[in-house]
């Protein structure tokens, strides 16, 4: 009978090793990740900011008026230990989000006198909801993990070896607006005075550019800023910096600022191919 048991003490001990495992884990785990895999929202205090983190929509399937009841239950047990006005950065991860839903959220907090300021998300179409809506906004790559998440503190973004594909956003960019892409962005419509544009690859302004725009934010030099209309607060294209003239052209024309011998210049698009050197304006 004696080699009958073995197998069953060996069995036993294998079990008990992978409930240790589980335990482990599971202690390990940051509380946004644990929230997150169990399906709740979750509020997080980091220096002044307060992030709202959304679950995943891969971990589970909560659908939005569970979530719209766990917002509300979450503000009315804990809104009165924030102090008035708290700036919130939404970290929508996955989650596919529509401008009711905006809205309801935008409401929620309001009355609890916290500020929706900013969107991170993994979903282009969630990105374009959020700045339409006058969201600045941060979409990171999809395989971007929760915990890598928790830690943004909206640097430059981290070098990716693919681009992401483009942005298209058909809005304005108003004052105080911030929109990050890990791949090129293009915006039809104007980008105000106050706006940053910050993208991985190329920006094209299909209107008036009178922001902050940085191309190549990864460190790509080849990468240009095109707007019908050039007159921007700050260009960046990786690591060079220029600021537009202080006297603007008299007319305007499509153009497309790029690194050349001497920095940042700015040429007209219609004389792109046959440009050299020399041929462009100094933006400053």
């Amino acid at each position: 009978m004696q080699p009958d048991s073995a197998p069953q003490t060996a069995e036993v001990a294998s079990t008990k090793d992978i409930a240790e495992i589980k335990s482990k884990a599971s202690v390990t785990a940051s509380p946004a990740e644990r929230a997150n895999q169990n399906g709740h929202i979750f509020f997080q205090a980091v220096q002044g900011l307060l992030y709202l983190h959304l679950p995943s929509a891969k971990v589970m399937t909560v659908e939005w008026p569970h979530l719209w009841e766990q917002l509300q239950q979450r503000l009315e047990s804990s809104a009165k230990i924030w102090p008035p006005n708290t700036s919130v950065c939404l970290m929508a991860n996955d989650r596919l989000l529509d401008p009711r839903q905006f809205e309801q959220l935008e409401a929620a907090l309001s009355g609890a006198n916290l500020t929706l300021k900013r969107v991170v998300t993994s979903r282009r179409q969630t990105a374009i909801t959020a700045v339409s809506a006058g969201y600045s906004v941060e979409q990171q790559s999809p395989a971007l993990r929760l915990s890598e998440a928790n830690a943004v503190k909206f640097a430059p973004l981290p070098v990716v070896p693919m681009l992401a594909e483009p942005l298209y956003l058909e809005t304005t960019l108003r004052s105080g607006t911030e929109v990050r892409h890990p791949g090129s962005v293009v915006v039809v419509g104007d980008t105000n005075p106050g706006s940053a544009i910050i993208a991985d690859g190329n920006i094209l302004v299909w209107g008036r550019l009178r922001g902050v725009a940085h191309a190549g934010a990864n460190g790509d030099h080849e990468c240009q800023i095109m707007a019908l209309q050039m007159e921007p607060t700050q260009l960046r294209i990786a690591d060079q910096v220029a600021r537009s003239p202080e006297k603007a052209p008299n007319q305007f024309y499509p153009e497309v600022a790029s690194i050349g011998a001497e920095g940042i210049q700015i040429s007209r698009a219609s004389e792109i191919a046959k440009r050299g050197i020399t041929s462009g304006r100094d933006a400053g």
